[in-house]
């Protein structure tokens, strides 16, 4: 079958050349591809699943529609190869046309043909790196750790006409949030609606029975802890839930003119990081004893609610990343639904885990009409108190987004459709 894809001509050099780069074999449930010097291997129920026929796959809405069917295998395989054709001999030589026009053609038991592009195979090849390559390149980027040393290189700085007025600058911002988790966008407009904005930039807004948008600043009847202006110690916000929003957008609206009011901030993966090498012991106990959060009250004088979850301080993504830290005093619930002899070892470790967070905190005092955006699953932050007086109160605007939100407009801004 591969002959005929090939013009019979006295070119015959330049079909051995080909034929020896692309070979492809059937070997017991997998099929082998070799292209170049690189060696592929997929199993046959896989190949079979992801048939990109129109028989078996919607072009339009990208999603598969073939009906699965057990024991299907394949009984032939081939390359086919598209040669460019009139006028375009040169030098006595075909052109073979980019790495796009090469396929594998399959033909399965079921009666059923198969086209497989290379490129598409190359893509999702099950070598270790590739999959390593994907899952930190275009899954989920790979994080990069820092202490309070690092803090001023590792939080990236843009322009808020840079973000909202142009894609790069968009994709660069995301790219910086998700690679360190923290990122300050300066120079925006004085409107209660900045932060709102932004967030519509990406997609929209995660809303919270705090409402849409929030407003910290100190309120006589305080109904939660940010509204006092006391010290607020670092946290991450919304531990009682369990679909908790990735990403807090705090736009400085008013600055206190007071000495305090100075934003506290840490990498919480790169504290956690440090207890492991420390004291592995606390660092499991961390990541395996479930910890009860919760949130009481009401909002805006709506409905009351009492949130609640459970889980533990440290936690994983699929693939062994950290992809989540619960941390708030004020919203530890009192109940501690686990094992007595759980309780005390957990404490210990608590502060073992304090004690490397009070050597990694940074300092610095936002600016009016800057933006402190940061991976709220990842990030800690608080402030130290503050006195406001009649003309000046500190207040700060913020927003929700997703991480399904921030990374489905990023995979888009990066493959430039």
């Amino acid at each position: 079958m591969f002959a005929r894809f090939l013009p019979r001509s006295p070119h015959a050099e330049i079909y051995t050349q080909i034929r020896s780069l692309l070979t492809a074999s059937i070997e017991s449930q997998y099929v082998r591809v070799n292209h170049d010097e690189k060696s592929m291997k997929f199993p046959q129920i896989w190949l079979r699943d992801n048939c990109c026929c129109p028989e078996c796959f919607h072009e339009g809405t990208q999603s598969r529609i073939y009906k699965f069917k057990v024991g299907v295998r394949a009984e032939r395989v081939s390359f086919s190869l598209s040669i460019c054709h009139g006028g375009v001999i040169t030098q006595n030589y075909y052109q073979v046309q980019a790495l796009d026009d090469k396929s594998v053609q399959i033909e399965w038991n079921d009666r059923h043909t198969s086209v497989y592009n290379l490129k598409w195979l190359g893509e999702r090849d099950f070598s270790p790196e590739n999959r390593q390559k994907y899952i930190d390149e275009f899954y989920r980027l790979k994080h990069v750790f820092w202490g309070k040393e690092d803090f001023k290189k590792e939080c990236k700085e843009f322009e808020f006409d840079e973000v909202m007025g142009t894609n790069e600058g968009l994709r660069k911002w995301m790219e910086a949030l998700a690679i360190y988790g923290v990122a300050l966008i300066n120079n925006s407009p004085k409107e209660k609606t900045t932060a709102r904005r932004l967030a519509d930039r990406v997609g929209f807004i995660r809303k919270t029975h705090y409402g849409e948008e929030f407003s910290v600043m100190s309120k006589p009847d305080a109904k939660n802890y940010a509204y006092l202006s006391a010290p607020l110690p670092l946290h991450t916000d919304l531990p009682y839930y369990e679909y908790k929003p990735g990403l807090n957008l705090l736009h400085c609206f008013t600055q206190s003119e007071s000495s305090g009011g100075q934003s506290l901030t840490a990498d919480a993966f790169y504290v956690a990081e440090r207890l492991k090498q420390k004291d592995p012991k606390s660092y499991e106990i961390l990541t395996k004893v479930p910890v009860d959060w919760n949130d009481i009250g009401s909002e805006g004088g709506g409905e009351g609610f009492h949130s609640i979850y459970r889980s533990p301080m440290i936690n994983f993504d699929a693939d062994g990343r950290y992809n989540r830290i619960n941390l708030s005093i004020p919203q530890r619930d009192s109940h501690f639904t686990v094992k007595l002899e759980e309780v005390i070892p957990w404490y210990e470790a608590y502060w073992k885990l304090i004690e490397i967070l009070k050597e990694e905190t940074t300092t610095f005092k936002l600016k009016e009409g800057q933006l402190l955006t940061f991976n709220n699953l990842r990030v800690l932050h608080g402030r130290t108190g503050y006195d406001d007086n009649e003309t000046n109160v500190r207040h700060i605007i913020g927003v929700y987004l997703d991480w399904d939100i921030v990374y489905a407009r990023w995979r888009v801004l990066k493959s430039g459709k």
